[in-house]
């Protein structure tokens, strides 16, 4: 099969998936227990995608300018800045940085 059926494939799933969710009880999604931990996945899959952003490279561990910006991003996060900031200070961290020679 060629790549656009398995992205036309993709598609239909998702869609379904999306359309499967509005067949979810209420009662089910006003549960506690089911808002903390769908709030938790969504904050573990984030920070797990933002990893795998930041250190790999195809199928290669890769230590860049990536993984400094990721650093002083989560500094100024601890510092409280405000997002604007935070995005400031991770692209100037990663510019600083490739400038310095580490691509």
């Amino acid at each position: 099969m060629s790549t656009w059926v398995w992205i036309a494939v993709a598609c239909v799933v998702a869609y379904a998936t999306k359309l499967l969710g509005y067949l979810v009880p209420r009662r089910w999604l006003t549960n506690p227990r089911v808002a903390r931990v769908a709030g938790t996945l969504t904050i573990g899959l984030l920070a797990s995608l933002t990893m795998a952003n930041a250190v790999a490279t195809g199928q290669q561990l890769v230590l860049d300018a990536r993984l400094g910006a990721l650093v002083a991003a989560a500094v100024a996060l601890l510092l409280r800045a405000p997002f604007l900031v935070v995005v400031i200070v991770g692209a100037a961290a990663a510019a600083g940085l490739r400038l310095l020679g580490l691509s």
